[in-house]
């Protein structure tokens, strides 16, 4: 069997940014996803249309086709008011590096990249973590089958499988992840 859309998809992959692996699928625990459901970047799952078990392939995409380009409206100065716990600025939590879960003030729930801390701000990023970044991929696909009922249960379009559960990728509308 092809991969086509609404197959059901397992793959190996390996992706490398900037010459080192930035992620990769835990030995023995293939990626699995729906094709052509908007769970995975549309070139990615585009990369492997066609393709059978076994098959191999390696593609790079660009910015534009992963994440985007880094946009310098999405880093921001907050005051460090917003991160009062209990009358107390949580200072615990305020070291650049560290990704803090936030939500806007209508609920969109999103995680914020701290770049600087300043004495009445912090300066948090927003940005998707591989925005402005070329992806390198190497894939193997390991399966290809018909989409079960079972497989759609806790799936809510963006990929992570159940989003009661943890925080997953962008794009998720199901208002449990960010």
């Amino acid at each position: 069997m092809k991969v086509e859309n609404s197959k059901m998809v397992a793959v190996n992959y390996t992706l490398t940014v900037d010459g080192q692996i930035a992620d990769k699928n835990p030995e023995g625990q293939p990626l699995e996803f729906v094709c052509g459901a908007g769970m995975l970047l549309p070139k990615f799952e585009g990369a492997l249309m066609g393709k059978e078990p076994g098959d191999k392939v390696s593609f790079t995409l660009e910015p534009a086709d992963g994440y985007g380009e880094v946009a310098p409206e999405a880093i921001v100065e907050l005051p460090k008011t917003i991160f009062m716990v209990d009358g107390k600025i949580a200072e615990d939590i305020l070291f650049v590096g560290n990704v803090v879960p936030m939500a806007t003030a209508d609920g969109q729930r999103m995680a914020g990249l701290i770049r600087e801390v300043k004495e009445e701000v912090v300066v948090m990023d927003f940005n998707h973590p591989m925005a402005g970044k070329t992806l390198n991929f190497d894939v193997e696909v390991v399966s290809v089958r018909d989409v079960t009922p079972e497989d759609l249960q806790g799936q809510c379009g963006c990929g992570c499988g159940d989003c009661g559960e943890h925080e997953c990728g962008e794009g998720c509308d199901c208002g449990s992840c960010h």
